[in-house]
Order: C-alpha cells, then sequence, then structure tokens
C-alpha cells in the first residue's frame, strides 16, 4: 500500500480494509449517510466541468440494412460514417435484441449489487484479471476512485456449445444464479450478433470489404460489465466513471433512463440522451488501429446522480486475444501510411490491466511502451 493509501485510510473513516488485498472497501450504504465526501473520491475541477448540451449523435434504424435493403443500408453506414469521423458515438434501433432481455438483465444488475457486502468481496476481482467484482477500482487505485460498483465476466464467441457465462455465475456467485447467468448469456449472445452486424456497416462506410471486420471478430473475445451507480450527496464532486477512452474495439451499451453518459466533442462535454429501445454504440482505441487511424475513440465519461442510483450494461467488444491488430491493406493503400505498429489485443490489455489507467491518451501511451519493450514493424 503506497503512503496516499496510508493517510487516506487515517482520515477517511468510511472506509475499511479487505483483509486479503489491503484495497479500500467500497460501502456505498455507509458512504451515503455521510456529510463529507472522502478525498479519495474527489475529482479535480477540470475533469469536473459541466455542461447541458446534448450529443446530436445519429440515431441509426437497423431494420432495413436487416432486411438487405440496399439503400437503407447504404443510408446507415453514411451515417455511422458521419459518426466515427466526429466522436465515434451513435444509436441504433430496430437492432434485433428482444426488450424483454434487455430488461431481464437489468434486474439482474440489481440482483448482484444487493448481495451481502462480503458475498460481493468473496469474487473480488484480481489483479490484472477483467472478470469478478470492483467497488470503485479501489483494488487498483487509491486516488479519483469512480462512484460505482461493477461486475464483469468473460464471453467468447467462438464455442457456443458451452453456456459459460452460466457457469461462471454459477461457480463464483452460487446455484441461486444460474437463471441470472442464462439471461447473462444470452445477452451476450445477442449483443455478439449486434456487433458483427455493426462491424458490417464499418467496412461499407470505409470502403473496404463488407467482411472484413466481422470474420476479423467472429473468434472474439469481449467483456461484459454490469455497472451500478449508487445515488451521492456530493455528485459534483466525483464521477462515476472518469474521462477515458476504451481501449477495447467496440462498446454497446444500454442505459437506463436516470441518464450519466457524457461525451468530449466539440471541446465540450454534452449528454446521450438514453432511449429506452435503442443501444448506444462507440468505437475504441482497437478499433481506430483497424481503422488505421481513420476513425476515432472518444473520450467519454460518466456523472452520478444526487438522488437517483443509475445502472449500465456493457459489453466490449474485441478480438481473440492473439490476433494481430492490423487495418486492411486496400485502406492503408488509399489512406496511407501505416499509422500504429501491429499489435495483439492481450498486449494492450495487459498494459490497461497492469500499466495504464485508461484516458484520452491510453493507445499513444501504449505504442510507446510497446516499442520500447518490444521489437516491432509498421
Amino acid at each position: 500500500m503506497d503512503s496516499t493509501s496510508s493517510s487516506l485510510l487515517l482520515c477517511s473513516p468510511p472506509f475499511h480494509t479487505n483483509d486479503e488485498t489491503g484495497a479500500f472497501v467500497f460501502d456505498s450504504s455507509f458512504l451515503q449517510k455521510e456529510a463529507s465526501l472522502p478525498t479519495a473520491f474527489i475529482w479535480p475541477n477540470g475533469d469536473l466541468v459541466r455542461n447541458q448540451d446534448e450529443l446530436k449523435e445519429p440515431l441509426i434504424d437497423l431494420e432495413g440494412f436487416l432486411k438487405g435493403d440496399e439503400v437503407a443500408t447504404a443510408q446507415a453506414a453514411e451515417l455511422v460514417r458521419t459518426a466515427c469521423l466526429n466522436h465515434g458515438f451513435f444509436q441504433v434501433t430496430n437492432h434485433g435484441v428482444d426488450i424483454s432481455l434487455i430488461h431481464a438483465a437489468h434486474e439482474g444488475i440489481d440482483k448482484i449489487f444487493k448481495l451481502p457486502l462480503d458475498k460481493k468481496l468473496s469474487v473480488l476481482r484480481k489483479p490484472g484479471d477483467v472478470s469478478g467484482y470492483s467497488g470503485a477500482h479501489a483494488h487498483r487505485y487509491s486516488s479519483k476512485l469512480p462512484w460505482k460498483e461493477t461486475f464483469s465476466f468473460g464471453y467468447h464467441g467462438d464455442d457456443d456449445s458451452e453456456p459459460l457465462v452460466v457457469d461462471y455465475f454459477k461457480s463464483v456467485v452460487g446455484e441461486d444464479f444460474q437463471q441470472t447467468g442464462w439471461v447473462y448469456q444470452r445477452y451476450c449472445e445477442a449483443m455478439k450478433k449486434v456487433s458483427l452486424l455493426i462491424f458490417e456497416l464499418l467496412a461499407i462506410s470505409l470502403g473496404v470489404d463488407r467482411l472484413h471486420y466481422r470474420k476479423f471478430f467472429e473468434d472474439g473475445s469481449s467483456i461484459m460489465r454490469c455497472n451500478y451507480y449508487p445515488p451521492c450527496n456530493n455528485s459534483t464532486l466525483t464521477l462515476g466513471t472518469g474521462p477515458h477512452c476504451d481501449p477495447t474495439s467496440l462498446t454497446i451499451l444500454h442505459q437506463d433512463q436516470v441518464g450519466g453518459l457524457e461525451v468530449f466533442a466539440n471541446n465540450k462535454w454534452q449528454t446521450i440522451q438514453p432511449r429506452p429501445e435503442a443501444l448506444v454504440v462507440n468505437i475504441g482505441d482497437t478499433f481506430m488501429a483497424l481503422s488505421n487511424g481513420r476513425y476515432k475513440s472518444c473520450l467519454h465519461r460518466a456523472v452520478v446522480n444526487r438522488h437517483r442510483e443509475r445502472r449500465s450494461l456493457v459489453f466490449f467488444v474485441s478480438p481473440k486475444e492473439e490476433k494481430v491488430v492490423r487495418p486492411p491493406q486496400d485502406l492503408v493503400c488509399r489512406e496511407g501510411p501505416r499509422k500504429y505498429p501491429d499489435f495483439t489485443w492481450s498486449d494492450l490489455l495487459e498494459f490497461t490491466q497492469k500499466h495504464y489507467r485508461a484516458d484520452v491518451a491510453t493507445l499513444h501511451s501504449f505504442i510507446q511502451w510497446l516499442l520500447s519493450s518490444k521489437p516491432s514493424t509498421f
């Protein structure tokens, strides 16, 4: 434990520590009763600047695309292109995911985070791992802690014969969660299908082989994350998720109606309006490399609410760990030169889990680290 952690333990009684890790334990029910916010949760003023403007991201109807309508497909691809050249965020409707499944997945969030604190801590995320429970990411950081709890698990879509998500839930939280595991198994399967459709539209929008990215990601790895943001009496001093760009390739999110997702575009923070039947999609750093920097991943954050709890479902899509990330050759020939060296998703994942806290400069910092630690060629 560093000196910052030690001093915070002395000056912030609401914290107690995990016996095994020594990390802070985020007990929101206790903290909500406190008049002041523990120092570890207070973010710099520059990160807390608020703006009430709404982002005018495209709302893309996928119905025509799913039916094979060429005109509708071209229109959808153009909207994707416009969004990704500007900020990388858009919403999709008529995506084929049953709304009742989305509701069931949100209900699962409550079931997970209403567990007793000691039960949640028994499935704490281990250093370098992506699966398990996290309270304010306190197992990794001692300052600028996010006011949230998360529960994450992996999904590998190349083997549909094994219900890996169900097995994970049963093994870590118990047999009582088998049905919840099935909900998230089906949810991940549905998100995988949506992601492959989006990759087709991304390819069309970039003018490369329509199936190029779809094939690249068909055997990919994904991370599913349930987010729970408790109310916070001092919501203007903290954040639910700090400003960052996703290091993954594609993010598909469904947020409840409380709202709180914000994107930094045109030099100001702008809100993403919650839409009950829409999915929010944004590209991440890995796809920025796969597009040779043509499409940009964008800084975003989540604010917390003083009076209401907020929930969101996030599906992070990435290629298989050892696949080499490089843009299509015809895109490089047309757009050239290469912006980034070859790398694997496992390298970038290791960097973000063990060496670097994701922010606006993640990909740039990763490339510098990669070039200094491993031989690489363009």
